[in-house]
């Protein structure tokens, strides 16, 4: 019965699996933090060699795939690891309150398979569905609210912000002549539009995008996390982080450089001098894949640490 009720959970791979094993380099009894834990799939390669589950935190701020993980791990069983049902800045600042260090912490800032997958969920511009494109199905906001209650010009700063969506002020024309928007096929429609001719790439990638990112507020969580990230990272420690577009690398460099400068006080030394892509074998296996960057550091010990 439990089969059933997650069977498309299995269609998730995880991104850059070897790649986040050569940078983490789990070793026997470290502790380890996934701020995004997903289905476990990188969680699930991470705990086969530290063998240490019960100093795990597994953090995803989705219902169903905290259900997931809490019956894959039989949580509350002796040993197990601590499930938490939060996005990832709510967990880190919770996480730094009670001054707990990790050895390991893993970022995958991707959308999981079975989003795209789930028509329901509104992430997908192949599969008809409503506006929502919520990770965190408890919100209020969702696409349809910012879609057909912003105004032009906010839309189109979205678009362009989030998106880097050339026509953005077309795009967000289009949207507010053709309220009320309900389902994900109308907006994607409003993209074809503005973009007519045939691209490899899907005139709407861009506007889902930049809605999935302003419905998440992913930037912004994004920012405000990496430096408490670096703060729970014990001395020795490793941070893997994998963004997907630009706007998410950038930030991410960032935030490691800064903390990786040259002063006697810098806390981390880079592992990646630019980021690391998946293998042309790995695209072809898993299109998710494809627009994958892994950057990686490590906690400096300092002296008296």
């Amino acid at each position: 019965m439990h089969q059933n009720k997650h069977q498309n959970t299995n269609q998730h791979l995880p991104v850059l699996l070897e790649e986040v094993l050569k940078y983490l380099d789990p070793q026997s009894g470290e502790s380890f933090l996934d701020l995004t834990a997903g289905y476990g799939g990188h969680a699930a390669a991470v705990l086969a060699r530290t063998g240490n589950p019960a100093q795990a935190v597994l953090v995803d701020r989705d219902a169903h795939a905290t259900a997931v993980l809490r019956e894959k791990y039989d949580e509350g069983k002796a040993g197990s690891p601590s499930i938490r049902l939060s996005d990832f800045l709510a967990a880190a600042r919770e996480l730094q309150t009670a001054q707990q260090q990790f050895d390991l912490i893993l970022a995958d800032l991707g959308v999981s398979s079975p989003h795209l997958n789930e028509a329901a969920r509104g992430f997908s511009i192949a599969r008809n569905g409503p506006l929502d494109m919520r990770m965190d199905q408890s919100q209020a906001m969702t696409a349809a609210t910012i879609l057909n209650t912003f105004s032009e010009a906010a839309l189109a700063d979205i678009l362009q912000r989030y998106g880097q969506e050339p026509k953005a002020r077309q795009i967000a024309r289009g949207i507010i002549a053709a309220r009320p928007l309900q389902t994900t096929e109308q907006l994607a429609t409003i993209a074809r539009q503005a973009w007519p001719g045939h691209s490899r790439v899907h005139p709407a990638t861009r506007t889902f995008q930049a809605l999935r990112i302003a419905v998440n507020d992913e930037l912004s969580q994004l920012e405000e996390g990496l430096p408490l990230w670096i703060e729970l990272l014990q001395p020795a420690g490793r941070l893997v982080v994998i963004s997907f577009h630009s706007l998410e690398d950038r930030l991410v460099k960032q935030a490691l450089q800064d903390a990786a400068g040259n002063r006697y006080d810098a806390d981390l030394r880079l592992l990646t001098k630019r980021p690391v892509s998946a293998s042309a074998s790995e695209s072809v296996l898993n299109p998710r894949a494809r627009s994958a960057k892994l950057r990686a550091a490590v906690k400096i010990k300092k002296k008296g640490n």
